[in-house]
């Protein structure tokens, strides 16, 4: 009961302990040393409020707000003492905006209550008693065997006890994760024994099923869960939901705060002149005021006190208090033309925009940096087979076939090439029949219709794979080389000719060029380059032929190494070095990996917009390269520096000293040319990001900040959020936005001033999870170039006109009190005063903000240089901001001596001045 209520409450914290025994199907020992541990249940949060914890949570974030502290100490000290105006006009508006915003941050949270339920409730089947039930996802435990069919997502982190492939192995895919759509293999480590489970080699990466991946070419699988609920990886990459404030509220509360300055100046002024007033003897105590024994012989400082919050009460209506609730409503209704807007509508995928936040809408109107993943965000992770060159020769792919540029002859090399190509891969293929399960394999050769699936470990291989239409899966005899980044992808061994063996690899022309001792080697890297410069993926195939000896000796050499108790890496790393060598270079292949639709015009609208983008993956260095050059994130022309393979502190350290040196000398010649500066590009990698960032902050900094392009290659999740972090936090205080697909993506998204979640193919964290969602990256330019300019304009009239309306209504009841002599009569009847920031004066400029458009749409997206200039947030700036404050001043002197000298001496038509407040009201209405 009581863990239930600290949940409600949202104190419940997760396991906090440095070992976790996790006991499968929660058989607890009967007998020895058992401890309890308390682990986090499989409840998915991404909600701010409960029901118990939403009023006194919602009520301590508004009254952050200083114009709400304001109001709520005067509303008290119009209750504690005799004010010349009633506690109702100050407590009906400030009560007023406290239950508008309250009801719309309360919907808002809702909505995500909402998602989250679908998650949480989602049906799964797990082993209790030794039987299967049906349960639902949030009541999985730590230690629960759960049952996960094909197709299906993991509702938990899983450890994998059983697959009904033979192998002991499970096919998945991460595309809800990591946006990657090729597949990923699970493998089996526990082996069942009585009734305990015993290891047979440790835990690694590779037995864990994360939560959010979906089982693929397996029929089902049993897991026991690990990790549960916010304790899962998914959920540890998200980081504590913080509110997030737009730079237009923050210049709000400096212009309240300054306005706070000129009420106490006021008040304090007013005070000292009363009581300069009643130094005469006359005014001190005239014939219509006597005053009692009492206040004759009260404390003058306990007087001063309390004349001094009389005045304060009289004049802090030049506070706006309905200021935040017009400018949350404006917020609120403007951000449905998000999603109305059928421009950001997608209609293969049937999605709309949606607004998770709408109190970031003008914070896309000031955005300087876009952080983007790429996977899934900028491609479509889909990747189509174009070109080749096979020994010298250049291949293009037309109407299915290969279509050479000149004659040619069939050789001895192409066929190797061909089989290299078909046989040098991971892919795995499924035959599905009609109906449930997967189908025979074989089927197809026996007349039955079956539809086949490739399944592939690389999207670059199942497109290769693909293109070849060879159903072969072969299996390599040697482990993967990773000896250096990109190097060798695959090795496999194929005998072709009785006792010769030939080692068949490809990889990236960085890591197979420099092993290649034949072949047409000058024409082949021609070729790469040609295939580079059209933003095509590059692959090189080579091969090696072995004697009968020299492969006994490489499998010698490789079961030692593999049994080696001690630097078994190392040993391998060595017997690889060996085998790779001498290779006969047959020719490299060119495959696309499909953009998504409007990725290039939409990052050169940005990039004259203003906007600097980065670009953030955990690709190799290779692949993010070839992307970003495709994209137009690169240009051919760029300067591309690198940070990449660092080793130390002081590597790292000096290579960014360099690095700035290469940017002096480059933009040296071109300083006294305009617009002749050559822009640069830079590539960084997660290992050097991490020195960089360790103590080089601002060498780094200096060296981005002179690039107009950026890519961050090899980046974890938790390093993308620190980039964004970095930015945020420099001297400069850019506007940032983060935009991406996947889980993987959360913690960036979060940690951005604005995050926006691509609605992916599969899996719903990135969009939970964000501000905003697009279907579509093409949408990101119409989004901040019109809805983002708009609205930013809007605001700002909005929240200028409101100090300014303020200030020509409350300086004339300053200006009264000099011919009242400063007894604190008020000039406005009490409804005028509750009336005139509630509904007369906020209703038309609510109207104003919501439909106002200074320029129209397509010229804002077809010319987004528009969009520089409402930066730096201009339109509120401190000297714009006086301009209004002036004017309001000039204005409210206008209103009350044009109105005393229109009256001339009888200033009351009536006799009891109910007309001269009136004339004056309606000339400052009608102003």
């Amino acid at each position: 009961m009581l863990r239930w209520i600290r949940q409600q409450l949202g104190f419940d914290p997760p396991h906090q302990s440095d070992t976790r025994t996790v006991y499968i199907a929660n058989r607890f020992p009967q007998h020895g040393h058992y401890v309890p541990q308390r682990f986090a249940d499989n409840r998915i949060i991404s909600s701010k409020y409960t029901v118990w914890n939403f009023v006194p949570k919602n009520l301590f974030e508004q009254f952050r707000r200083i114009a709400n502290f304001y109001f709520l100490i005067i509303f008290l000290v119009q209750l504690m003492i005799d004010t010349p105006t009633s506690p109702v006009t100050s407590g009906l508006p400030l009560f007023f905006v406290i239950t508008v915003t309250a009801i719309k941050q309360g919907y808002e949270d809702w909505l995500r209550h909402k998602a989250d339920n679908e998650v949480n409730g989602a049906p799964v089947f797990v082993v209790r008693s030794g039987s299967l039930v049906q349960t639902r996802s949030k009541n999985i435990r730590v230690g629960d065997i759960v049952r996960v069919a094909k197709d299906e997502t993991f509702p938990v982190d899983l450890v994998l006890l059983s697959s009904d492939r033979a192998e002991g192995t499970c096919h998945i895919t991460t595309t809800s994760l990591d946006g990657e759509t090729n597949l990923k293999v699970g493998l089996l480590i526990f082996r069942p024994h009585s009734h305990f489970l015993s290891l047979s080699e440790p835990l690694g990466p590779e037995n864990l099923l994360l939560r959010g991946a979906r089982l693929k070419n397996t029929k089902e699988i049993f897991g026991v869960a690990v990790y549960t609920g916010m304790e899962s990886k998914m959920a540890l990459n998200y980081k504590c939901k913080s509110q997030k404030r737009s730079a237009v509220e923050k210049s709000m509360n400096t212009f309240l705060l300054i306005y706070l300055g000129i009420l106490l100046f006021e008040a304090i002024l007013s005070t000292i002149l009363k009581y300069a007033w009643q130094a005469e003897n006359k005014w001190d105590e005239p014939f219509y005021n006597h005053k009692t024994e009492q206040e004759r012989n009260s404390s003058q400082i306990l007087k001063f006190i309390s004349d001094f919050l009389a005045f304060l009460v009289l004049y802090n209506f030049i506070i706006p208090i309905s200021l935040y609730v017009t400018v949350e409503m404006q917020k609120f209704l403007g951000s449905f033309f998000i999603g109305w807007d059928l421009d950001l509508y997608h209609e293969e995928s049937d999605q709309m925009a949606q607004v998770n936040t709408s109190d970031l809408n003008e914070e896309l109107g000031q955005v300087e940096y876009v952080f983007t993943d790429k996977t899934g965000t900028l491609t479509e992770n889909e990747m189509l087979f174009r070109e080749c060159s096979i020994n010298g020769i250049k291949y293009q792919e037309i109407n299915g076939k290969l279509v050479p540029e000149g004659m040619t002859e069939d050789s001895r090399e192409e066929l190797l090439f061909l089989k290299a190509v078909s046989l040098c891969h991971t892919v795995q293929i499924s035959y599905e029949q009609p109906g449930d399960g997967p189908g025979d394999p074989f089927s197809h050769a026996n007349g039955f219709s079956s539809q086949m699936e490739y399944y592939a470990s690389s999207p670059d291989e199942k497109a290769l794979v693909e293109a070849t239409k060879s159903p072969v899966t072969w299996f390599s005899p040697f482990p993967c080389i990773s000896r250096l980044i990109m190097t060798t992808h695959l090795q496999y061994i194929l005998s072709i000719a009785v006792g010769e063996k030939v080692l068949f690899t490809k990889g990236a022309e960085s890591a197979i060029l420099p092993f290649t001792t034949s072949g047409e080697i000058n024409k082949t890297r021609v070729h790469v380059d040609e295939f580079a410069l059209k933003g095509l993926r590059t692959l090189v195939v080579a091969c090696r032929h072995f004697s009968v000896e020299e492969y006994e000796e490489v499998d010698q050499r490789l079961h030692k190494a593999r049994t080696a108790l001690q630097q078994r890496e190392e040993r391998l790393a060595e017997v690889f070095s060996f085998i790779e060598k001498n290779l006969e270079l047959l020719g490299a292949t060119g495959v696309e990996d499909k953009l998504q639709e409007k990725v290039q015009e939409t990052i050169e609208a940005l990039r004259l917009a203003g906007i600097k983008v980065w670009v953030l993956t955990g690709d190799k260095h290779e692949t993010a390269v070839s992307v970003s050059l495709s994209c137009g994130h690169f240009h051919r022309t760029m300067n591309i520096l690198e940070l990449v393979q660092q080793k130390s502190d002081n590597e790292c350290a000096e290579q960014l000293r360099q690095l700035i040196i290469i940017i002096i000398r480059h933009d040296a010649p071109r300083v006294t040319q305009v617009g002749k500066w050559r822009r640069h590009g830079l590539v960084v990698d997660g290992a050097s990001l991490s020195l960089a960032l360790r103590g080089h902050e601002k060498l780094f900094m200096e060296v981005c900040k002179n690039c107009s392009a950026v890519l961050c290659c090899r980046m974890a999740p938790l390093q993308k959020a620190k980039v964004v972090r970095l930015l945020k936090t420099s001297l400069e205080k850019p506007i940032t936005l983060a935009i991406g697909d996947g889980a993987n993506d959360v913690s960036m998204i979060q940690e951005a001033h604005v995050g926006i979640g691509i609605m992916g193919k599969e899996g719903r964290q990135a969009v939970q999870n964000s501000d905003y969602a697009i279907a579509r990256f093409k949408f990101l330019s119409k989004l901040l170039l019109v809805h983002g300019h708009f609205y930013y304009i809007r605001i700002a009239t909005l929240v200028q006109y409101f100090f300014y309306k303020n200030v020509c209504f409350i300086t004339p009841q300053f200006l009264y009190q000099f011919f009242c002599l400063f007894s604190q009569q008020t000039l406005y009847d009490s409804v005028y005063l509750t009336l005139y920031n509630i509904c007369f004066t906020s209703l038309p400029i609510l109207v104003y903000s919501l439909f106002e458009q200074l320029v129209h749409p397509h010229v804002l997206q077809s010319k987004p240089v528009l969009y520089r200039d409402i930066s730096k947030n201009s339109l509120l700036s401190f000297k714009t901001f006086l301009y209004w404050t002036l004017l309001g001043f000039c204005h409210a002197f206008v209103f009350f001596f044009g109105s005393y000298i229109l009256m001339g001496e009888d200033t009351s038509l009536m006799g009891n001045g109910q007309v001269r407040v009136a004339v004056l009201y309606h000339m400052l209405y009608l102003w």
